[in-house]
């Protein structure tokens, strides 16, 4: 046999860029084998049978000399399993890389990236089916510091020793890194009477030592044995299994009865049971809260201490620091002033109900699917779609905190969850950082990211618990490659991955309009619909939300029928609890005003308040407020409330224009509608606006646009409104269009002047400006104010200024209403 030679700087610093990890370092310069492994580029042979033993099980001791195993155990252990070989009808009892031989029941390393080796029990060979590559089913070893539940560790852990399990990964032989020693406590102090294995000699990271068995998920451990008397060999595997399943428990079930909450829980989750005491099947969660008193938590009052001191020496005790912690600093709706304030509050999209109605049956799916998932560590992939506002997103994390609530009670297997919005998120690639974050807690790039969850999800690993990933707003998060949701949805088809992905969308056929089928495939067939909300429905949520406030604030007629406004639309919830928000703020204004003139009505008359008070004050108020009642919310006010919700930001500015500016798109409107052409001349439209104003008779125009002038009434000739007298000049001043003469002006001096309203109005040019600037009407800049042209803004079409102003009693009858 050749002398071991010593490996170069170069081959030890390949063997890391290969991502063979610190374990492969130390198993290279413990071993020879392991050495062999990381350098040599042949491939794995398979062993048959028929080669070397003729049971195929080189390393398993003889029964009969094994101490402390009976005679029946010996009869009734079974034989060994084996793999048929995809060429030949021989059987697979090892592999052999070089001069490195691994056989069945062999306890060999695997590559990882961690500062601890892990090491496995080879349990049986075979080939993969799809492309051929030569595999083995390994039987994971863990050690005391990947038990998840911190509590429940063990305090008498050994500083390398491991606990067997039952959890088994089928993986390729590329990932062996060497061969390990598994001994007992007593064997190990033999071999190694000072307790340390020295760094000089091959068993350095390769020899270990295990006492007791373990299942990792719960945490649950079997009494002590003696490693060399539990298993020796092959025909010990399934023993072995049978042994750790048997003291351990294999999985957390669900308590038959409720668990009862703590008085200091202010959130708990109650699944009720059925008539028949049974429990049923997952509903939508009911939060209990303590709204009643202060949140501050108290010290705890315990019996004073008795000091044995002099009676003419004061003791002082300090109490300890009462202080709110920023996470429990809710401000309790009934501290607020009015049940105004406290409807709104409760009916706000961002308050967290007690309860999500109607949608039990979508919960029950949902929690069906993750629950499944979880307790059997398999990936999958689930596809949640609906309108906006069905309660998608509120629903997912409900049974999150259903199932979490559950992992606390140890009832379920431990879980990760994490949320990615494609809306929070500035580029789709910050997903992997945001996922590799909270896996492992460290912040990395996106590529670094990337290539750190490739390797994770096909390596099998024995610590890794299962992950749900809420994906929420996908269409968001599709790129020109869909690279982004190809990875997402391929990783939980690996066999190792354990990864959920919970894909919520708005849209029912995204993944067909959007992706390529080589990612729609991989979403499965896993696909929950969330209806839009019926009118019944919709009633039942605003009722909900509404059973804790102290007064009835809205209605039932006015409540259904925004539910069935909203319903006949699109079925959203979250518009509906707007609709009805923004109604009790108009409810709410109105009963101000209504107080504001009931105080007027008693004050003493003063110049300011004169007209609004008097006997009738109060009621012309009631009468035009919208048809609101003793501040309840009637229909009128959610038809109000509705006007405002489907407006338009165009139409809204729109109505908020000042009377000059209304006057000159009523001219601008009837010009193009007399002409047909869409634009017209400033000094047409202006002549629009004055006859315009002198046909209507409207007090508003006539008060504050048209403009005064002084005449004779014994000059007839000369009434306001003939030739002569400037009334088409928005910007004239004096000349011949003054209206005056300079012969007559001695004359019409000496008789008694009248003052008549002539057709001039006035601040046309301050409207025309201001709707220019708005971009609501397009105006040429040319030398002469009048000759440029002007026509509606880019986007505003007539329909929508008809539609805005034809309701509006200013500029009533200036024919916003005429098609």
């Amino acid at each position: 046999m050749a002398p071991r030679r010593s490996r170069t700087k170069v081959e030890r610093a390949k063997q890391l860029l290969k991502g063979q990890g610190a374990a492969a370092l130390d198993s290279s310069d413990r071993d020879d084998s392991a050495s062999d492994l990381s350098a040599d580029d042949r491939e794995w042979e398979w062993i048959y049978d028929d080669e070397g033993d003729d049971d195929g099980d080189a390393g398993r001791r003889d029964d009969d000399a094994r101490p402390g195993l009976s005679a029946s155990t010996k009869k009734s252990r079974p034989a060994p399993a084996r793999r048929m070989s995809s060429a030949s009808t021989r059987s697979i009892v090892g592999a052999r890389k070089g001069r490195v031989e691994c056989r069945i029941g062999d306890v060999v390393l695997l590559h990882n990236d961690s500062s601890q080796p892990w090491v496995a029990l080879v349990c049986e060979f075979m080939e993969d089916p799809l492309d051929g590559d030569k595999m083995a089913n390994f039987l994971w070893f863990t050690s005391p510091d990947e038990i998840r539940n911190v509590k429940k560790r063990r305090t008498d852990a050994l500083p390398n020793e491991r606990y067997i399990t039952t959890d088994a990964d089928a993986n390729t032989l590329e990932t062996i890194n060497g061969k390990a020693i598994i001994l007992s406590p007593q064997a190990f102090r033999e071999k190694y009477p000072s307790g340390k294995i020295p760094r000089s000699s091959k068993g350095f990271g390769s020899v270990f030592v295990c006492r007791r068995g373990c299942n990792a998920r719960t945490a649950t451990f079997t009494e002590e044995f003696v490693w060399e008397d539990v298993y020796g060999g092959t025909r010990d595997i399934e023993a072995l299994k049978e042994l750790i399943a048997t003291q351990t428990q294999a999985t957390r079930k669900r308590k038959p009865t409720k668990r009862k909450a703590s008085a200091g829980d202010l959130e708990d989750f109650v699944i009720p049971d059925d008539d028949d005491g049974n429990f049923g099947a997952p509903k939508t969660p009911r939060k209990k809260r303590k709204t009643t008193g202060a949140l501050t938590p108290t010290p705890k009052q315990t019996t004073p201490r008795k000091f044995l001191t002099p009676t003419h020496k004061r003791i002082v005790v300090k109490k300890p620091l009462e202080f709110t912690p920023l996470g429990t600093r809710i401000l309790s709706p009934h501290k607020l002033s009015s049940p105004f304030q406290q409807a709104r509050t409760y009916l706000h999209v961002s308050a967290v109900p007690a309860s999500l109605p109607c949608r039990e049956d979508e919960f029950s799916m949902v929690y069906s699917y993750l629950e499944t998932a979880i307790t059997e560590g398999t990936g999958t992939c689930i596809y949640i779609s609906g309108v906006p506002g069905t309660g998608k997103t509120a629903t997912v994390r409900e049974v999150v905190a259903q199932l979490n609530a559950s992992v606390l009670a140890e009832e379920l297997d431990d879980f990760v969850f994490v949320e990615i919005n494609g809306m929070k998120v500035t580029d789709p690639h910050q997903s992997y950082s945001l996922l590799w974050e909270a896996l492992h807690n460290e912040r990395v790039s996106p590529t670094h990211a990337l290539s750190l969850l490739e390797r994770e999800f096909s390596t099998p690993s024995p610590r890794r618990v299962p992950c749900v990933v809420l994906m929420d707003e996908l269409d968001q998060l599709v790129t020109r490659t869909q690279s982004v949701m190809y990875n997402f949805f391929n990783w939980p088809t690996l066999q190792h991955s354990r990864l959920i992905v919970l894909a919520v969308a708005n849209t029912m056929d995204l993944p067909e309009r959007t992706l390529s089928n080589k990612i729609s495939s991989r979403l499965g067939l896993t696909r929950i619909t969330f209806p839009g909300y019926t009118h019944p429905q919709l009633m039942k949520i605003i009722e909900s939300r509404l059973q804790n406030a102290p007064d009835q604030i809205i209605h039932p007629d006015a409540i259904q029928f925004a539910a069935r406004k909203v319903a006949a639309v699109s079925g959203d919830a979250r518009r509906a609890l707007d609709i009805c928000r923004r109604a009790i703020e108009i409810a709410e204004a109105d009963a101000a005003a209504r107080e504001a003139d009931s105080l007027d009505a008693i004050a003493p008359d003063t110049p300011s308040k004169h007209g609004r008070s008097g006997p009738g004050g109060a009621s012309t108020t009631a009468a035009t407020s919208g048809g609101t009642s003793g501040g309840m919310v009637t229909i009128a006010t959610v038809k109000r409330a509705i006007a405002e919700a489907t407006s338009s930001p165009l139409q809204q500015a729109l109505r908020a224009l000042p009377l000059a500016a209304k006057v000159f798109l009523a001219a601008l409107l009837a010009r193009v509608r007399r002409t047909g052409v869409a634009e017209a001349v400033l000094g047409d439209v202006l002549d629009e606006a004055a006859r315009v104003a002198a046909m209507c008779a409207l007090p508003a125009v006539q008060e504050h646009l048209q403009h005064e002038r002084a005449w004779a009434p014994a000059d007839e000739g000369r009434r306001p409104g003939r030739k002569g007298v400037g009334v088409a000049g928005a910007g004239g001043t004096g000349g011949a269009g003054d209206g005056t003469d300079d012969k007559e002006a001695p004359v019409a001096q000496t008789m008694e002047l009248k003052k008549v309203r002539v057709g001039r109005l006035v601040g046309m040019e301050a409207a025309v400006v201001q709707l220019a600037e708005a971009g609501i009407v397009g105006l040429e800049a040319r030398r002469g104010e009048r000759v440029g042209r002007v026509r509606l803004g880019q986007g505003v079409g007539d329909e929508d200024v008809r539609g805005a102003l034809k309701d509006d009693d200013e500029v009533k009858g200036l024919g916003f209403g005429e098609q």
